[in-house]
């Protein structure tokens, strides 16, 4: 995952942490407080990445209106963002693709560039679970996760 050379500077509250999505609009965490998120961190030439989407899909589905959204953040750097509006059709990603800032990527991946990256905040804007690539028992604590923030426990 590309990483500027700028620094981080100071840690912001969670809730200011951010990213702009494709069509422009800019959002943080706290825009969607009362909202269950998933930030899923991604890039078009990851095979877990291309995996998980699907199940994000479906998760969005079925939990949409329940206070419920999905935010795919790409990850792939400046070469790989032309493929993305193709890849988005392909996939059929019906949830918004965005672009995150530095200070969220920093803050919350830190020097851990491993992708997928979904991270699963209740409705508190609360982090409650942060999961590494994507297979059968990662699906689990996924579900597990967005289940339980979604019915508030």
């Amino acid at each position: 995952m590309p990483r500027t050379s700028v620094p981080a500077g100071p840690p912001k509250p969670t809730e200011e942490l951010g990213w702009k999505v494709f069509d422009g609009d800019e959002e943080t965490i706290g825009d969607l407080k009362g909202k269950v998120i998933v930030l899923d961190f991604w890039a078009t030439y990851c095979p877990p990445c291309i995996e998980e989407i699907p199940h994000l899909r479906s998760l969005q589905a079925k939990y949409g209106d329940k206070g419920f959204q999905v935010i795919g953040l790409h990850v792939g750097g400046e070469e790989d963002r032309p493929q993305v509006p193709a890849f988005k059709e392909r996939l059929k990603i019906d949830y918004p693709i965005a672009t995150p800032d530095d200070s969220l990527v920093y803050q919350l991946l830190g020097e851990d560039s491993r992708i997928p990256q979904t991270l699963v905040f209740n409705r508190q804007g609360k982090l409650v679970e942060q999961l590494v690539s994507f297979d059968e028992n990662v699906k689990r604590q996924l579900d597990r996760a967005v289940e339980k923030a979604v019915n508030g426990e």
